[in-house]
């Protein structure tokens, strides 16, 4: 990686978001800022590793210094959050909206995987960071998102499914953010993960953290990870997952919209036109009325290379239903028993 000069970012920091706040390293003390223009933030689907290049332009700069620079603070522009359950559309509602004109979408930034998984040791005796420095770091990367181009007039940030625990803590810190809560009902959500090739490594991956946070949040205890099939650790991360969207939801009732995907894809227009209004993002109803042609529906969002239309995608549930139907029931089972002592995942079963 090429080195940004010190005074390039000392000049334009606090405004340009081209320099934009890649990584987060606590045991360094210090941010990545990485030159990123804005056709490469449009076109990214994760702006976390996979966005570096042999050529691309950066600099760690450490927390004090880039504070330092942040002060004064900037007027900072309208900044909202989606955080969802894991492969339930975000990364589509997001391109949807940067097809509205005027917003810049950034999709999974890194330092907010970084936060969240911080967030867990808050307290703890090997935490690297207190409360109050871990706060700091969450309201500098706010300075650092709500940052736009010349055509921006409000920046959407779409988080990684596991980063839905700092909901709380960014609608505190910013008071005029808003929240997208995105997920499936649990049967479509366990057919959906257990599509993919990549599932077991996905799921086992995030499951001890998970797990934890689940254990932490009912009222029983639960079976241990270990003895967990597939679908019931699906099952498992569907759950923690919506309790913590339930939290948000009581906390923040005026902020917080929550949408089924399945939902949104029956009536694509009436539902975008709702995030629009909920984030107020203004848009012609042309835009709304011709969304089911609008071509972003047409490809995969997180490679829009690839073909992929809602039919596709019932395509491979029913597939998926088919092959995986024993883990689905045994996840659903897991649910059930999980319902019968926490009324919100009662609820949500129902519904």
């Amino acid at each position: 990686m090429a080195l940004l000069s010190l005074e390039t970012i000392r000049d334009a920091v606090r405004t340009d978001p081209s320099l934009f706040f890649q990584n987060l390293d606590f045991a360094r003390g210090a941010i990545l800022v990485l030159r990123l223009d804005a056709s490469a933030i449009r076109a990214a689907s994760f702006l976390d590793d996979r966005i570096l290049m042999p050529q691309s332009e950066g600099r760690w700069v450490g927390f004090d210094d880039l504070a330092a620079l942040f002060t004064p603070r900037p007027s900072p522009l309208p900044l909202h959050f989606i955080f969802h359950s894991g492969h339930v559309g975000s990364t589509l509602i997001s391109r949807l909206l940067d097809d509205v004109g005027g917003v810049l979408g950034l999709r999974e930034p890194l330092p907010l995987r970084v936060l969240s998984q911080a967030q867990a040791d808050l307290g703890a005796a090997h935490a690297l960071l207190g409360e109050d420095a871990w706060t700091a770091q969450l309201e500098m990367q706010i300075a650092g998102w709500a940052r736009g181009f010349p055509d921006t007039r409000a920046v959407v940030v779409k988080a990684t499914s596991s980063a839905a625990v700092c909901c709380d803590p960014l609608l505190n810190a910013s008071p005029g953010s808003k929240a997208l809560h995105l997920n499936l009902r649990p049967e479509p959500y366990l057919a959906t993960l257990l599509a993919g090739e990549n599932t077991p490594l996905d799921l086992r991956g995030q499951a001890q953290a998970r797990m934890k946070r689940l254990a932490a949040r009912v009222s029983v205890p639960v079976r241990p990870l270990h003895t967990l099939g597939l679908g019931e650790i699906a099952a498992m991360s569907w759950a923690v997952e919506t309790l913590t969207h339930c939290k948000s939801s009581l906390n923040f009732s005026d902020r917080v919209l929550r949408i089924d995907f399945d939902d949104f894809l029956a009536a694509p227009g009436q539902s975008l036109h709702a995030i629009c209004s909920h984030f107020g993002l203004d848009a012609p109803g042309s835009f709304f009325e011709t969304i089911s042609s609008n071509p972003t529906l047409t490809r995969y969002s997180k490679a829009p290379e690839h073909a992929y239309t809602p039919q596709l995608r019932g395509e491979i549930l029913t597939a998926s239903r088919a092959r995986n139907g024993e883990e689905i029931r045994r996840g659903m089972a897991w649910l059930a028993a999980l319902a019968r002592d926490e009324p919100q995942i009662a609820e949500f079963i129902s519904a």
